[in-house]
């Protein structure tokens, strides 16, 4: 058995070029699950699906459980159910499944390893027998353009059919496809990585040069035995057990411990930046300990190397908030969206240090509020603040607003990029509970803006956002113990 480790090496030591393929399945391989059966929940919570389709999906799925049946007739009963939509329709709800629940099932190595393939300048596929808007999201969180897939008959209105176009990329399908994309695309497939879960998936693993199952099944483990092909797992996203809750609960309560001993400093000393300095201190220490997380941090010496200053970091989730008291500690406040103020583990921090909340609904409002911000850096308080706006679902950075870097440059004070890499993976956007782990948190140097305009500040806001896509993309890996 090997681990991620062992994979990114295999990459390394392939022949660079995009003659080089990387073909990837979706379900099982790049995410922990079936996409399917996340769609066919999803249509299910929202009474989406109908009584006739909801007993054929039942009958037909226990073929393929339980007799092995290929997957032709139960991606027609789904493909039916979606008549008379239009594609419009179905890549909305698609985007927004992907937001809730799908990123949330994309395996940590595998992005390392589509990563590798992308450094070697490899052509990456996902080929899979899923339809696109079932892929396209993750693909394009990826980084992936090339997709293989079972596409949808849409009428002369732009309406579904109920009826698929062509082969479901299924086995024997799925290979063909393959094979004629590799043609089309002058892709070498005696070169070219191939990177399943199933044994259906063995036509596909054979007509490339370096088979490599992932996360294989036992019928495909065995198979990979017998033919000597190298069998790797990667770990499973974070999950949440009932230690994870005890621990989430404990951590809670220890950050309310620290509010607590910060707001009666600050009565006793009658000063709220005291209470404030030490409720994010002590309160942010305690709170990522009794969770079980463990900071990991490169660059640190920024983080006091010009003060007072802008703290950009990319948001990911509701540990941002610990993460950013343990490492600014003192003479900080933040920016945030009105929404945060009804958030548990952060409406008690914002209250104690006078968070400036925005109404983004109201674009007057928003600009009042951003008045005290400016005069507190103008004070020496430095300020932390999400320049993408929101939380991303993965780790991947989104679009930088403007707004943060005019603070800066009408304050006069420079602007410290904070990278977090993984802190989604250990807290979920929106979730309330945590899993315990490593933290890894990118510090870099300040950004002197003295010398920044209007007129060029587009230029600067790409400029940092790069530097957050470089930092990840060249981030040390963490390669988590290989399976026993």
């Amino acid at each position: 058995m090997t681990d991620l480790g062992w994979l990114l090496e295999d990459v390394s030591n392939s022949p660079d070029g995009p003659q080089v393929g990387a073909f990837f399945d979706f379900d099982g391989t790049l995410i922990d699950g079936y996409s399917a059966k996340a769609f066919f929940t999803d249509r299910l919570r929202n009474r989406d699906i109908g009584f006739r389709e909801l007993m054929r999906t039942v009958v037909e799925s226990a073929r393929v459980e339980r007799r092995g049946a290929d997957i032709s007739r139960l991606m027609n009963v789904a493909v039916s159910g979606l008549e008379g939509r239009t594609l419009d329709d179905v890549d909305a709800a698609a985007d927004k499944l992907f937001r809730k629940k799908i990123a949330g099932m994309i395996f940590p190595g595998a992005r390392a390893l589509v990563e590798a393939h992308a450094a070697k300048g490899h052509t990456i596929v996902i080929a899979s027998s899923a339809t696109p808007p079932q892929i396209v999201p993750a693909a394009d969180d990826l980084g992936i353009t090339n997709i293989i897939a079972t596409q949808f008959a849409v009428d002369d209105e732009g309406k579904l059919t109920g009826e698929v176009d062509g082969e479901i990329r299924w086995g024997v399908g799925k290979s063909q496809a393959v094979e004629d994309f590799a043609a089309e695309h002058g892709v070498d497939l005696s070169e070219s990585f191939g990177y399943s879960n199933g044994a259906e998936d063995l036509p596909f693993l054979e007509v490339v040069g370096r088979p490599r199952p992932l996360n294989p099944d036992e019928k495909l483990e065995e198979i990979a035995g017998e033919r000597d092909w190298p069998v790797s797992r990667l770990f499973q996203p974070k999950s949440i057990g009932p230690a994870d809750v005890a621990r989430s609960l404990l951590s809670y309560g220890a950050l309310g411990f620290g509010v607590a001993v910060g707001v009666g400093t600050a009565v006793a000393n009658q000063s709220r930046r005291a209470g404030a300095n030490l409720a994010a201190s002590v309160g942010s220490d305690l709170a990522l300990a009794a969770g079980g997380i463990n900071l990991n941090v490169i660059g640190q010496e920024n983080l006091w190397a010009a003060r007072p200053a802008v703290f950009l970091f990319n948001h990911q989730s509701q540990l941002d908030v610990l993460i950013l008291g343990a490492l600014l500690r003192q003479d900080f406040t933040g920016v945030a969206k009105i929404e945060a103020s009804h958030d548990p583990m952060f409406a008690p921090v914002g209250y104690l240090m006078d968070i400036a909340y925005i109404d983004r609904g109201n674009s007057s409002e928003a600009r009042k509020a951003l008045g005290p911000v400016v005069e507190a850096l103008q004070n020496g308080r430095s300020i932390a603040i999400a320049p993408e706006g929101t939380r991303s679902p993965t780790d991947k950075i989104l679009p930088f607003k403007k707004g943060p870097f005019h603070i800066a440059m009408q304050a006069g004070v420079p602007i410290v990029p904070i990278v977090i890499r993984n802190a989604g993976e250990l807290m979920r956007p929106k979730a309330y509970f945590m899993a315990p782990g490593r933290l890894d948190v990118r510090v870099l140097p300040p950004i002197d803006t003295s010398d920044w305009s209007v007129a060029d500040l587009d230029e600067h806001v790409a400029e940092v956002r790069q530097m957050y896509i470089d930092a990840m993309t060249s981030w040390p890996v963490y390669v988590e113990p290989s399976h026993e």
